[in-house]
């Protein structure tokens, strides 16, 4: 099993936008693909610069299923977000592995 993770770079003043957006539209859009599963959003607290940082995470059974989401999907929320947040919400994703 793998969790891919975005760790989220997020304006003061985008902060509660992001946070409803992320609940009500992103998470529940991957959920209904069916690709990805446990979805969870962290906030990052050895964080200081300013605005805030969040973690978004996912389990995913192969890294062929995460590019198969990507491709289909991710591509297009990725869009979005940039779309409505612009600079104002940055993100990097990390994939990892279940160790125990």
């Amino acid at each position: 099993m793998l969790v891919y993770n975005t760790t989220y770079q997020v304006s003061e003043k985008q902060e509660k936008y992001f946070l409803i957006w992320m609940q009500e539209h992103y998470l529940v859009e991957v959920e209904k693909m069916g690709l990805l599963g446990a979805p969870r959003i962290l906030k990052v607290l050895s964080h200081r610069e300013e605005g805030s940082c969040y973690s978004v995470q996912f389990e995913v059974e192969s890294s062929d299923m995460l590019h198969k989401w990507y491709r289909t999907q991710g591509v297009t929320l990725q869009e979005e977000m940039v779309k409505l947040f612009k600079d104002d919400v940055v993100g990097f994703p990390t994939l990892m592995e279940i160790v125990k």
